[in-house]
């Protein structure tokens, strides 16, 4: 079983995944990708450095972030160019994951935690999946956390949530939603809840799919 999970930025979603993983399931992060694909000597990196110049490229090799930031930010066009090239490489790189945690083992339930799995139109990488899980929150709830917790100021926090795809837009996808406005018990008895239903489903289609004698 393939899994999706998402949610917009304060979610609570590192949290899901987290308690997913120590109940049993594997875990891909596409952020820890989005960093490996453009590590030093990927083709990655070097088409960024083509595309965008030489000076996004620190002393050492490595990608300055910041550099690339500033040509990005506000530039959809610096932006999409950017998506182009990191997109398929991070595709490219979980799908392999994916097909080797299979091969490992028939039965597990992979998940992958993606926070941009659908832009602003809806449109992403949903049909890849068996199932979607939204770690939802409302709006205040999530301003309150990126100001008490990340330590922003509350203009910031609302911009931020402003930038990514409308809570309505990932909840019309979503197969199962994590609301996470409770108690952190609340949500994680909601994770267990929904493990113990991924589980089962995962190993029924494996045994529906395996050869009969």
């Amino acid at each position: 079983m393939l899994v999706a999970l998402t949610g917009g930025i304060a979610s609570g979603k590192s949290t899901v995944a987290r308690r997913l993983a120590r109940l049993g399931a594997v875990v891909v992060d596409a952020d820890a990708l989005a960093r490996e694909v453009v590590e030093p000597g990927t083709p990655a990196l070097a088409r960024i450095a083509e595309e965008f110049g030489a000076h996004v490229i620190a002393a050492d090799g490595s990608l300055d972030r910041a550099a690339l930031g500033a040509i990005v930010f506000g530039d959809d066009d610096a932006r999409r160019a950017l998506n182009a090239i990191t997109h398929p490489a991070v595709g490219e790189r979980s799908r392999a994951l994916f097909d080797a945690a299979h091969a490992a083992d028939p039965d597990a339930v992979v998940v992958y935690d993606v926070p941009l799995l659908i832009d602003g139109h809806g449109n992403g990488r949903v049909d890849e999946f068996d199932r979607v899980i939204v770690v939802s929150a409302d709006e205040e709830t999530r301003a309150r956390r990126l100001v008490e917790l990340r330590g922003m100021d509350e203009a910031e926090a609302r911009r931020r949530i402003a930038s990514q795809a409308p809570e309505a837009a990932r909840l019309a996808i979503a197969d199962d939603v994590i609301d996470t406005t409770g108690t952190l018990e609340q949500t994680l008895a909601q994770v267990d809840a929904l493990w113990q239903r991924l589980r089962a489903a995962s190993l029924a289609d494996g045994s529906s799919s395996s050869p009969q004698e």
